[in-house]
């Protein structure tokens, strides 16, 4: 992608202390005018990943210094900034989208307005909210439960504690244990609707919906790459949108008969005895 060179019409410069940046989480022309003025005013970038940081201020057609600061930062390095931002005005960015969200930014926020640093936050791309406006599932209420866990265990553990929430559920994902929560929230929360959103706001953007064991079947069979927004739909949504006969077929993709119901019967609370003689029916060519 050609690079755009920022001509900002500001000539002030910027006062000390903390400005919160949102980035591009993926097509670069998604950065906000007043994000590209802030960043061509500040006296120094905050960031995770000083080559992709440099990649975008390159895009931009800036140059400035850039800092480390990341999961790995100590209390020293926070020291350090929250003490420079005195007399100097730090911007600080993610690799991509708004920071804080997931990351451990809100320790230097908290810092800094202890030492009465002045906090600003500029506004702009996040994959929470960009997938959940694709996934067009209920957004009146929504919960972001960040990465779920790895281990099998505590990620059963959280799927549990959350799946009582009548709100739908947002989860960051990687493309390698994509499947294993897709069995794990089938395993938990029995059938749900699901939406899949990668890849966001690039050329290959995808959000594909569905039940669990029909995702289950496509990503094993087209293993995804990158980032991932996984988004899982409210109880009641399977009851009141989709008819027995539909959740069946779904789950039969992947069950026996006996299985797919119970899954549904979990799920829906409708008889198991009646949809294993529908499942039968179902299964039959």
């Amino acid at each position: 992608m050609s690079s755009h060179v920022i001509n900002t019409t500001e000539t002030e410069p910027l006062s000390a202390g903390l400005y919160i940046v949102a980035t591009p989480i993926g097509n670069l022309g998604d950065i906000t005018m007043r994000a590209a003025d802030i960043l061509a005013r500040c006296d120094g970038v905050a960031c995770e990943d000083t080559r992709v940081t440099g990649k975008l201020m390159k895009h931009l057609g800036l140059s400035k210094p850039l800092w480390r600061y990341d999961d790995h930062a100590g209390d020293k390095d926070r020291a350090r900034l929250v003490d420079s931002m005195q007399s100097r005005a730090v911007a600080l960015v993610s690799d991509a989208g708004t920071p804080l969200v997931s990351d451990p930014g809100y320790r230097l926020v908290n810092d800094c307005r202890e030492a009465g640093i002045p906090v600003t936050t500029l506004p702009g791309a996040c994959a929470v909210i960009a997938g959940l406006t694709l996934s067009g599932l209920p957004n009146d209420r929504f919960l972001f439960g960040g990465f779920l866990p790895v281990k099998e265990k505590a990620r059963a553990d959280v799927l549990a504690e959350l799946g009582a929430v009548e709100s739908t559920l947002i989860f960051y994902e990687t493309g390698p244990r994509l499947t294993k929560s897709l069995r794990a929230i089938a395993d938990v929360l029995g059938v749900r609707e699901i939406a899949v959103a990668r890849e966001l706001t690039k050329m290959h953007e995808e959000c594909r919906r569905g039940l669990p064991d029909g995702l289950i079947a496509y990503y094993e069979a087209n293993p995804p790459k990158g980032e991932i927004v996984l988004l899982v739909g409210p109880p009641e949504l399977v009851e009141g949108e989709h008819d027995l006969d539909a959740l069946l077929k779904e789950a039969l993709l992947e069950n026996k008969p006996s299985q797919a119901a119970g899954k549904v019967a979990k799920a829906t609370g409708a008889d198991r005895k009646a949809l294993y003689a529908r499942a039968l029916e179902l299964r039959t060519p």
